[in-house]
Parts: structure tokens; sequence; C-alpha cells
């Protein structure tokens, strides 16, 4: 981040093509791909580069990541915003359902309840979030979030209901 004269600040990133995603996942189940994204095999998502999210730890059916907050997620309020801490649940409770399915299986988020229960600053430290398989059926999965501050503080907590996506079938 820097800073001009007047006080703006400014921050760059960059990110690799979405498409290079697909191409590289060919083949493998959702924990493969994943742990290959928390080891930095595979590029980060564009979402993930996007809010500086600080790296994921995968195991069947949990993923946590992490963000360290920044002013660039502050609301006028002075606070992370919510959106921001609603996209860290949702990516913990989705890429839960996803570390459970095999290869060529997708899934999107259908919904998202979230609860937001102390505010988050920069003082805060590092958020982790947790997402955890609660149930999965052969068409949708629930899952949980839950987001802790440095000091073991729950922040949030999520619900949400994935949709599994089949391949097509082939005739």
């Amino acid at each position: 981040m820097t800073q001009t004269q007047s006080g703006a600040r400014s921050r760059t990133f960059e990110w690799t093509d979405p498409a290079v995603h697909t191409d590289l996942a060919g083949g493998r189940s959702g924990l493969e791909l994943l742990q290959a994204m928390s080891r930095g095999e595979l590029p980060a998502p564009p979402v993930m580069r996007l809010l500086d999210m600080g790296g994921m730890e995968v195991s069947e059916g949990s993923v946590t990541v992490h963000l360290d907050p920044q002013e660039f997620h502050y609301n006028p309020l002075g606070t992370v915003h919510g959106g921001v801490l609603s996209t860290m649940l949702d990516t913990a409770a989705a890429c839960s359902v996803h570390s459970t399915l095999p290869a060529g299986v997708g899934y999107t988020s259908l919904d998202l309840t979230v609860k937001f229960l102390r505010p988050a600053t920069l003082a805060s430290g590092r958020l982790s979030t947790t997402g955890t398989v609660l149930q999965r059926g052969r068409r949708t999965a629930l899952a949980e979030a839950r987001m802790t501050d440095a000091q073991g503080r729950l922040v949030a907590h999520a619900t949400s209901t994935c949709m599994i996506l089949e391949p097509p079938t082939r005739r």
C-alpha cells in the first residue's frame, strides 16, 4: 500500500486468469485441488488475491481461511465491512463442501445465513474462518463457518447450503 501527499492510499494486486484454474483442476478431486492451492502449487483464485486472504488449511470436510484486517477492508464506520466477512464465511463453508467432492463434480452456494457477533478491526489481529460440512447428500450439502479473531473470540458465524453439480452425462 502506498500513500500520496494528500493522504490518499492506493494498492495494487495481481491475479491469475480464472480460466487457468479450470484447466488446472482437470482430473483432481476437490480435496486434491484445494490442498494444491494451500501448498502454493496452484494459484489462489482471484477473490483471494482481491481481499488479500492469508492462505488456507485444508482437510476433507473442513477448510480454514485467514485474513489480516487492513484499512481497505473497512466500511465508513471504521470496521471491516460485513461483505468482506461474509465472503470469508462463504469461502470457508463452500470450500469445505468442495473438499468432499470427486473430480469433475462442482458446487454452488444456494444460501448463506450470517450472524455478526462483534466488529472486526486492525486490532482484532488475524481472522481465522473454519468451514465444516455438517451434512452432505447427493444434491445438496449443509456447511457452517466460524470466524474467530486472534484472541479466539467468535466474530461471526454462518450456515450455507450448497447445490452439488454433477457433470453432464454423455449420450
